[in-house]
């Protein structure tokens, strides 16, 4: 049985709840994929596989399935905490090669600066399996310089949600997801 995903979706939501385990399937609800089992995997993006959008990708499953997923997610219930989930993405540009996905959540961080990061781990991995070689030590944007001058990472993006616990006493959970889209022969 082969089981390569041809199609990703990506995702993200928030959720609020008396109840840390609430407001986590509440933030699943957000995301609109609560009525899946998800399984999550590690964080290869298949060669060959799209992007598609979410409600085309979300479509083509059912209430039940057994859904892999890379999924990023965090909870607290301080007070004014920021809290962020993403799942950063880089793809090669010879598509025959797998990419890479990363999982990354932070608290006090911006939506922005937790998905830079998440996408950053990302095509870090990515150009490590390329063989390109750069100074892990030295700032991202000199990193980047070196990935775009070697035109094989031709994509980088993220998805990435934030919230901020509002009341005492509620719990805020945010998940950021990339959902692999099975064949239904497979």
């Amino acid at each position: 049985m082969n089981m390569v995903a041809e199609k990703i979706v990506l995702t993200k939501g928030v959720g609020r709840h008396k109840e840390k385990l609430v407001s986590f399937e509440m933030a699943l609800r957000d995301a609109k994929i609560a009525h899946f089992n998800l399984v999550r995997v590690s964080s290869i993006f298949p060669a060959n596989c799209k992007i598609i959008p979410r409600n085309k990708g979300l479509n083509q499953m059912q209430a039940g399935q057994i859904v892999f997923c890379v999924l990023s997610d965090t909870a607290s219930n301080e007070l004014n905490r920021l809290v962020s989930s993403s799942v950063g993405i880089a793809i090669p540009q010879d598509s025959s090669k797998h990419g890479y996905l990363s999982e990354h959540h932070c608290f006090g961080k911006t939506e922005s600066q937790c998905g830079d990061y998440a996408e950053d781990l990302a095509a870090e991995m990515l150009a490590t399996v390329l063989g390109l070689d750069f100074d892990p030590d030295q700032s991202y944007d000199i990193k980047r310089d070196v990935w775009k001058m070697s035109d094989q990472i031709v994509t980088t993006t993220n998805v990435t949600q934030s919230a901020v616990v509002k009341k005492d006493g509620e719990w805020v959970s945010v998940v950021a997801g990339a959902i692999f889209v099975m064949d239904p022969a497979q």
